[in-house]
């Protein structure tokens, strides 16, 4: 039974959320960081996006229900009762809420709020009618940096911004993948995912290139905002370039394994990426 909790959580994807805002954090704290403050901030978010997870599942039970690489989740296994996961999912996102506000500040949870009402009340819904879901959801994806931005420096400047777009433009390339990946169980659920829409994969292709292009200059920017020195700079190019690649070979080769090789590329790059950032900080 916990374990079941537990998987609503989506803790493979929960920890990804917290290395963001925990990066987020050190940015912000340009007049020092506070121990506590910071384990306030990841608790608090860990438990909004944990809550987030939980009622997104509760919500998408039923198209969960139809396809495969979901249909073991516990809500559409029958393993867990809806209305106690509902409650669940309330609790640990208004704990987590609770968290913020006191543990860091009002701005750092109005975030972590507005992120959930985004993804359950924008996103989630917009995927049975829209392909452009994609980019109403990397909205909500792209603010954890923002929430521990925040929290540091209870303000958003633009180095927090930077983080930001950083994210935003990588979530592209990473769910598309991803999206061509699963396209028909997709399509069983009747979410409408970019290559569900278009089968052939030509416009799904032509958009993880291009914003895995835009990527490039937009990584490069903490340089030039004396968020990073040359290490960060050159790294984050040669990375780029590396992710591009990908990106290059599948408009060539529009297969699931090559759409696979663009996910792995998107997994690698954001934490070596941010590592390099947080190395090659200013003193």
């Amino acid at each position: 039974m916990l374990k079941d909790y537990i998987a609503l959580t989506k803790p493979r994807i929960t920890w990804l959320i917290l290395m963001s805002t925990g990066v987020g954090y050190f940015f912000g704290a340009k007049n020092g960081w506070h121990l506590l403050t910071l384990i306030h901030t990841i608790i608090g978010t860990g438990l909004i996006a944990s809550g987030t997870a939980a009622l997104n599942q509760w919500y998408e039970r039923e198209a969960d229900a139809k396809m495969r690489r979901t249909q073991a989740r516990p809500l559409p296994a029958g393993r867990l009762d809806a209305w106690k996961a509902l409650v669940f999912a309330i609790v640990i996102s208004a704990a987590g809420f609770a968290e913020l506000w006191i543990g860091a500040n009002p701005l750092a949870a109005l975030l972590g709020l507005f992120t959930l009402l985004c993804y359950l009340f924008v996103y989630t819904p917009l995927k049975q009618r829209s392909p452009h879901s994609t980019t109403i959801g990397s909205i909500p994806g792209a603010m954890p940096p923002l929430i521990g931005f925040a929290a540091a420096s209870g303000t958003l400047t633009w180095d927090a911004w930077v983080l930001f777009a950083i994210l935003f433009l990588w979530q592209f390339p990473h769910f598309y993948a991803i999206a061509w990946m699963y396209k028909e169980d997709y399509a069983r659920a009747g979410i409408r995912m970019l290559p569900v829409v278009e089968p052939d994969g030509k416009s799904t292709a032509r958009r993880i290139l291009l914003y895995s292009i835009a990527l490039i200059p937009i990584s490069l920017m903490p340089k030039f905002f004396a968020m990073a020195g040359n290490v960060y700079l050159y790294g984050a190019l040669a990375l780029g370039l590396a992710f591009l690649y990908a990106g290059l070979r599948i408009r060539t080769d529009r297969t699931r394994q090559q759409a696979r090789r663009v996910l792995l590329a998107s997994v690698v790059y954001l934490p070596v990426l941010f590592s390099l950032m947080l190395f090659d900080r200013p003193a």
